[in-house]
This record gives structure tokens, C-alpha cells and sequence, in this order.
């Protein structure tokens, strides 16, 4: 076994912390994300796919739930209750599930950021882009490309490690020389994608801000949709900055300090505590997506006051208003 890695199992840490704290944490999401999701899936069901911005948020639905029912794995086994084979069972599958559909539901927040700018900067032109067909493709094409990434870490996690009853298995512990190497080639890819959508959604979004500016400044009207229209713009910046910037921070130095470089007690747990608490912020978006789906997805809007027999109080004006056609996209 490498240096590394015994020093990680031996090094003592909090137990409050991670064994109480956090597993408490995780069963508030769980159940709000649970709850917000299921829903969400309901509503979309009675939602065709009309458009093809409905294709990709029925996508980030889909990867918000599947990561949500992952938590109650999670959440056992940081409370060290259940079988001693758990946590195998949790660093081998549930996580790598985990991270999968994390990244899923960044990639398809980037296409629907790319998605409203064709629809906002090029209302009159027509784009296989944005065609329901297309959006499928690229929608299997995303799952298929970070299935292929990310899934021969449950093949590469394949070593023995057997509890000493008073520390849970540590994750590197488990993976091969291969999975340990692949592990962090897979976390540096990951970085990247963030890296980029993180960039792609501040350019579309500033670029479809000066839209916005440029066309209420021409015609000086609709004030309530410009303030509406500029509440859906950066809230899904907002949600994207609170929930995956502080982790993404972070993993860089964690990622290291588990496959490779000899860092002291103190920085490995500085650092272990640091990532769960902003894993933790990025576990959370499964409870802040469903905010954007009201704001944002103005049939999604429909069918849940319809369903939940509540009175539809947007005014048709915002619905009907000739100067709102390039804002209709992000509504």
C-alpha cells in the first residue's frame, strides 16, 4: 500500500463532523431535493418536447434526481451505520453515480445557456441547433461521452481494503495503480468542463444582458419583463457560482493530496473538511434547479398552477407583448 494512502487512514479526524454534521446535512437535501425533483419529473412528463430548451432541462431533471437518490448511501455510511461492505459499496458505485450526474446537469446548464443565446441573438434565424431532434442527439451524446469518462471508475476501484472498526475504507485505498491514474486524469477533465461551461454561460449571459439593454432602450417599455427577464439571466449564474465554484476551488489541492503527493495530518484534514463542506454546496443544486425551471420555463410554469389548481397571476401583457419576442426564450 502507497505512503499516501496509510497516512490517510491513520491520520484522525472529526467524527462529529463527519459522522453527525454532515450526514444531518445531507438528509435536509435529501428530502427537499427528493421532494422538488419528483415533482419537477411529474410536471415535465405532461410536457411536450416542443422546444428544444424542454429537452435539456428534462435532462437536468433526470441527472438531479438520479444523483439525489444517491444520498441516502452517502448518508449512511458517513453515520457508519449498516454493513461494513457500505462504504466499499459507496466509494466503488453511488459516488462515481454521484459525480456522473453533477456533471451531466453542468453540461446540459451550458447547452441551455447556448440555447438561449441563439434564440435571443438570432430570433429570425432558424438553427438545426435548436431543432428537437438535434437537442436529442446531443442529449444522448452528453451521457454517452460521461458514462465513458467517468464509469471505469467503478471497474478501476477493485482492491480489498478491510475495515480496522474504528475507520471506514478511504476511496484510493480501493483503486488499482490504473484507477488511481484514471481517477485523476477523470477529475482534471472534469475540472476543465466546469472550467468551460463556468466561461460560456458569463459570455451568453453577458452577451444576452446587452440584448436585453439595447432592446429596452429602443422601445422603453416592458420594464416589469426586462426586471423578470434579467432575474431568470442571472440566477442561473447565481445558482452555477454558489454551488459548483467553491468545490471546483478545492478539489485541485484534494484530488492531489488522495493519488499521490505526501501532505501532513493537519492540511489532509484541512482540506477533506473543506471538500465536503463545498460537495455538500454542489449536492444542494438539486434543490435550486427546480427555482429555475418556475422563473425560467414558462410551460413548466403552466402545468404546475395547473395541476396544482392555482390561479395563473401572469399578466397576459408579459405573454402577449410584441417587444418581448426576444425575450421570450429565457421566460
Amino acid at each position: 500500500m502507497n505512503n499516501f494512502t496509510e497516512a490517510t487512514i491513520v491520520c484522525q479526524r472529526n467524527r462529529i463532523v463527519l459522522t453527525k454534521v454532515m450526514p444531518a446535512l445531507y438528509t435536509i437535501v435529501f428530502i427537499f431535493g427528493l421532494l422538488l425533483n419528483g415533482l419537477n419529473l411529474w410536471i415535465f412528463c405532461y410536457i411536450p418536447n416542443e422546444r428544444s430548451f424542454i429537452v435539456y432541462l428534462k435532462n437536468i431533471v433526470i441527472a438531479d434526481l438520479l444523483m439525489t437518490l444517491t444520498f441516502p448511501l452517502k448518508i449512511l455510511s458517513d453515520a457508519e451505520i449498516g454493513p461494513q461492505l457500505l462504504p466499499i459499496v459507496v466509494c466503488r458505485f453511488s459516488a462515481v453515480i454521484f459525480y456522473l450526474n453533477m456533471y451531466i446537469g453542468i453540461l446540459f446548464l451550458g447547452i441551455l445557456g447556448l440555447d438561449r443565446y441563439y434564440k435571443i441573438m438570432r430570433p429570425m434565424q432558424s438553427s438545426v441547433f435548436q431543432t428537437v431532434t438535434y437537442s436529442k442527439i446531443i442529449s444522448a451524446i452528453v451521457w454517452i461521452l460521461m458514462a465513458i469518462l467517468t464509469l471505469p471508475n467503478m471497474i478501476l476501484t477493485n482492491r480489498w481494503q478491510p475495515s480496522n472498526g474504528t475507520t471506514k475504507p478511504n476511496c484510493a485505498g480501493l483503486k488499482s495503480k490504473l484507477g488511481i491514474q484514471w481517477h485523476s486524469a477523470s477529475n482534471y477533465i472534469s475540472i476543465i468542463i466546469f472550467v468551460f461551461v463556468f466561461v460560456l454561460l458569463i459570455s451568453v449571459y453577458v452577451s444576452i444582458s446587452r440584448k436585453i439593454y439595447k432592446s429596452h432602450q429602443r422601445f422603453r417599455r416592458c420594464s416589469d419583463a426586462k426586471r423578470k427577464s434579467r432575474r431568470n439571466i442571472y440566477s442561473i449564474l447565481f445558482v452555477f457560482f454558489v454551488c459548483f465554484v467553491p468545490y471546483h476551488v478545492c478539489r485541485i489541492p484534494y484530488t492531489l493530496s488522495q493519488t499521490g503527493f505526501s501532505y501532513s495530518c493537519q492540511i489532509q484534514n484541512t482540506l477533506l473538511y473543506i471538500k465536503e463542506v463545498t460537495l455538500l454546496m454542489s449536492a444542494s443544486n438539486v434543490c435550486l434547479d427546480p427555482v429555475i425551471y418556475f422563473f425560467m420555463c414558462q410551460p413548466f410554469r403552466k402545468m404546475l398552477f395547473k395541476k396544482l389548481h392555482i390561479q395563473d397571476n401572469i399578466p397576459e401583457t408579459e405573454k402577449t407583448d410584441r417587444n418581448s419576442t426576444t425575450l421570450n426564450g429565457i421566460m
